[in-house]
């Protein structure tokens, strides 16, 4: 394991890898959102490890993101943030399918 500084406990903490694929026409509006939503996750104790786009027109997803939480508590605090639930008329509109996987670092 590399020698990452985390402001938690690490053997509590928790990585996902997320994946994005937007609606059609809605790629430029799936990375807005996410903007807007990503940013909240500072005031849960967490953050972007890496956030990445697909450069062709592929099928698969739109987006990958790593994301680093510090327990479970953080990630179901994120989840019902008020602010992102505010914006759940947009999401469901430019977000087609998500996949969210628990990843761990080798």
């Amino acid at each position: 394991m590399s020698a990452i500084l985390r402001p938690y406990d690490a053997s509590m903490s928790l990585t996902l890898c997320v994946l994005l694929w937007s609606t059609p026409g809605n790629d430029e509006a799936l990375a807005s959102y996410e903007d807007e939503v990503l940013a909240l996750l500072g005031d849960h104790g967490a953050r972007v490890v890496q956030r990445v786009r697909r450069v062709d027109d592929t099928d698969g997803p739109l987006e990958v993101q790593i994301i680093e939480l510090p327990d479970e508590q953080a990630l179901a605090e994120f989840m019902a943030d008020p602010r992102r639930v505010a914006s759940a008329d947009v999401r469901d509109r430019v977000i087609g399918r998500t996949e969210i996987i628990r990843v761990a670092e080798i």
